[in-house]
């Protein structure tokens, strides 16, 4: 009945596997847990080996890295069941009825979207509190908040789709490296009027990285959306909607400048004890901006 799919890469599954290997044994159903490694290290490879005992379960890791789209689409092709859950490997179960939950709200012509969250409290390390505090205000929403905007609302780390809406859409594979796989995935659903059901049903994001790197993969989404922009693709983003508006005022270039003139200082500003996430939103504007005004 459910294909759980898990993409690994540098982390360790062991938990989140047998949390939700023993909930979906409770619930009676026929189920599989498919966990693809991505060229991890071989130090995490040789942890996640301990999960090949389980029933039920195939764990395989991959010759080469496909990365975050094709690993995706390989994991839905291995599937044997109708409905496919599809969740990040840095998460943590945080709810005893997950499972239960998710096969009570299947339906075959919907995808249905359980949501993210954060721990409440503020990482021990300084390092993971950017990243933190842009998850926690900005990425962890309830079902209510998320219905206001369906489409703009969803993310890939934690969802059911039934196997035939997905092998027929699908994840864009032209888009390699981290960042708006989600993005282009939802408006894909919307072309193809399948609507996204929004559900309280959060897995933990457990996965926090120290803001050097959570801004290296930032600049890395907004490269692969202005690769959409370049391909005529314009998704729906809050930061895209501020751009063009910029755009009709003429204001995008001035906006690339400052950008080139302040990009030092805001960096120092993620890397504080008080990071501002209004400064972080005009980074992200910033350098979106000069990478279209750089498009030869």
């Amino acid at each position: 009945m459910l294909s759980i799919l898990i993409p690994v890469y540098n982390f360790d599954i062991r938990p989140l596997v047998a949390d939700l290997h023993g909930q979906c044994e409770a619930s009676g159903k026929d189920f599989e847990i498919i966990c693809f490694d991505d060229g991890s290290s071989e130090s995490f490879k040789k942890t996640n080996r301990e999960i090949r005992g389980l029933e039920h379960l195939v764990y395989r890791e991959l010759e080469e890295n496909l990365g975050r789209s094709a690993i995706r689409n390989a994991l839905g092709k291995a599937a044997r069941f109708p409905f496919l859950l599809f969740m990040d490997c840095d998460s943590r179960v945080v709810r005893k009825d997950f499972i239960q939950n998710y096969l009570a709200h299947l339906q075959p012509g919907a995808l249905v979207y359980g949501g993210r969250s954060y721990d409440a409290q503020p990482p021990v390390d300084d390092a993971f509190y950017f990243h933190w505090l842009y998850g926690i205000n900005r990425e962890q929403s309830t079902a209510e908040q998320r219905r206001k905007f369906p489409y703009r609302s969803f993310m890939t780390n934690n969802f059911v789709v039934p196997s035939d809406i997905f092998l027929h859409i699908g994840f864009d594979e032209t888009l390699t490296q981290y960042g708006h796989e989600d993005t282009l995935f939802g408006m894909e659903l919307a072309k193809h009027g399948i609507p996204i059901v929004h559900i309280d049903n959060p897995l933990e994001h457990i996965g926090l990285e120290p803001a050097a790197v959570f801004l290296k993969k930032t600049r890395q989404g907004l490269e692969n959306l202005a690769l959409l922009w370049y391909a005529g693709k314009l998704v729906d983003t809050k930061l895209l909607r501020t751009y063009l508006a910029l755009q009709r005022l003429g204001m995008q270039k001035p906006m690339a400048w400052l950008f080139s003139k302040t990009e030092n200082s805001l960096v120092q500003n993620f890397t504080t004890k008080h990071p501002s996430l209004r400064l972080f939103d005009l980074y992200k504007l910033g350098y979106f901006a000069r990478l279209i005004q750089e498009k030869p």
